[in-house]
């Protein structure tokens, strides 16, 4: 049977300590709610002597929850510290105090100034204190990843005997390697009395981008706890990332023989919302969380994938919530790629016709980084269907300004006769919309506006997308030019003049 290793998190501590991610009481209590959801064992909530804020944070979680989770509050190994902890967690149904001391040369001598003796005798008192108003007391060994084993040995066996329920041994600076962060947890159970009593914690950064295997090398040398944070953000290089070893847990449980609680299909929830609050964006090589974790542009891996999904991914997108996998088209991208996209656009073309299309896509795609939808609707419309453009714009002026009402003057093309007019909107962009409007009489909708720089500079090519729907049926348009206003314009006939096309009747092949 695998053993269930905890999650501790640290989002809302650590987390928290990442420049620029402070969060209000507000924003916390909706991430704690998330992590509720995830399933979550340990929630620390924050450090109640640091701030008023602070404090009523882990107050106001601790009321949140209920029982459903631990509710932590992190101290330092002073009184009035732990005794702010416990006011603090009054509210928690499971509180838990965490608190501790450095145990390596470097915090004793040059950020404590204090000598082991001193070190584990004001460790104990701590821990007893701590445990005389709470049941559940975490001690944390801080800078133990640098500590001198012997000293670590007899500081956790000192706490273990003073009333601590669970020791967090964290490597605080991300120094160590696997290989050693396992051969330290493995030390302390073989060499301190009583370990077997309570829970092993882990808890590494990631300064050497070593994080996560040494959390999973603590896990696989006895540790049944891991402290970490959603999206791995915290000091400095962030923490352990808890999508990352919670499946690599669950996808690799044999190996470890171990798994977790958590609730998979929440993770990517939760690492969307950590950033919409924070502010910090996840890279796009993220694992798990990553816009680019479940993405293929290779050719032979887009093959693969489209074949038979396991072929290039471990973990099933919808596992973590994500959806699904997406293939992404560019030059790289092969025939099968480009079939498929096809097919899901709503299109079966003869190999004949498809190999144009092919060729013309080989051929945008490497002027773009990536080939959209809308591209590949146009290439089809382009050398397949051959669609008549009815809207051809010809001429365009916009005016706007502080106190000018926007004004548009546009001149179409429309069935190859030219009609000019002008009009009036809320801005430049409505003013030309409202004017094409009022010249074509469409009975359109616009559902969505978007505006995205192809290139850097204030000389860059604006790239406009539109999504117009009329009658129930829904098309993109696609403009690009250096005048945002112009691209506009483009974007919004181009999506006109395909549903003057889907009106007059679809090709029995497309």
């Amino acid at each position: 049977m695998s053993t269930i290793i905890k999650i501790f998190d640290t989002t809302l501590r650590d987390g928290e300590q990442s420049p620029g991610a402070s969060m209000n009481t507000a924003e916390k209590i909706e991430i704690a709610r998330q992590l509720v959801r995830l399933g979550v064992d340990v929630i620390e909530a924050g450090f109640p002597i640091s701030s008023p804020g602070d404090f009523e944070s882990v107050r106001k979680i601790g009321e949140e929850v209920g029982d459903a989770v631990v509710v932590c509050g992190l101290s330092r190994a002073i009184a009035k510290d732990i005794e702010a902890a416990a006011d603090a967690l009054k509210t928690a149904k499971r509180p838990r105090i965490h608190t501790g001391i450095g145990v390596s040369e470097s915090h004793l001598k040059d950020k404590l100034k204090i000598s082991r003796d001193e070190a584990v005798e004001r460790a104990v008192a701590a821990v007893k204190l701590a445990s005389s108003l709470v049941g559940d007391v975490e001690f944390y060994a801080e800078d133990a990843g640098r500590a001198e084993p012997a000293f670590l040995y007899r500081m956790v066996e000192s706490v273990v005997k003073a009333g601590a329920t669970v020791v967090n041994i964290p490597d605080t600076t991300g120094y160590t390697y696997p290989e050693e962060y396992g051969a330290l947890i493995r030390g302390i159970r073989e060499n301190v009395p009583g370990i077997e009593k309570v829970t092993i914690s882990v808890h590494c950064h990631n300064d050497l981008g070593m994080a996560t295997a040494n959390a999973l090398a603590g896990v696989r040398n006895g540790a049944t706890q891991i402290e970490c944070t959603v999206n791995g953000i915290g000091e400095r290089a962030g923490n352990t990332a808890m999508e990352e070893v919670v499946m690599a847990l669950r996808q690799r449980r044999a190996y470890f023989n171990a798994d977790t609680i958590i609730n998979a299909k929440e993770l990517m929830r939760a690492s969307r919302l950590v950033s919409s609050i924070t502010g910090i964006m996840i890279q796009p090589n993220k694992a798990i969380v990553g816009a680019n974790a479940f993405a293929h542009s290779s050719g032979i891996h887009q093959d693969g994938v489209l074949k038979e999904r396991s072929t290039y991914e471990i973990i099933d997108p919808a596992d973590v919530g994500a959806g699904g996998s997406s293939i992404i088209l560019t030059a790289r991208s092969g025939r099968h790629a480009l079939k498929h996209r096809i097919a899901e656009l709503g299109s079966d073309l003869p190999d004949a016709e498809f190999e144009k299309v092919y060729e013309a896509f080989l051929s945008l795609a490497d002027k773009k980084k990536e080939v959209y939808d809308e591209d590949i609707e146009a290439l089809i419309s382009d050398k397949v269907r051959h669609l008549a453009e009815v809207y051809v714009l010809k001429n365009l002026r916009a005016e706007s300004g502080t106190g000018v009402t926007p004004t548009a003057t546009v001149e179409l093309e429309v069935n190859g006769k030219t009609v000019k007019q002008t009009g009036h909107g809320d801005g430049p962009v409505d003013a030309v919309y409202r004017t094409i409007v009022a010249i074509t009489g469409t009975k359109s909708r616009l559902d969505a506006y978007l505006v995205k720089g192809i290139t850097g500079g204030t000389d860059a090519q604006g790239e406009v997308t539109v999504k117009v729907e009329e009658a129930g049926k829904k098309v993109a348009g696609h403009g690009a030019d250096t005048d945002i206003i112009i691209a506009s314009a483009k974007a919004y006939l181009n999506a006109l003049n395909k549903l003057e096309y889907w009106k007059k009747g679809r090709p029995k092949n497309s």
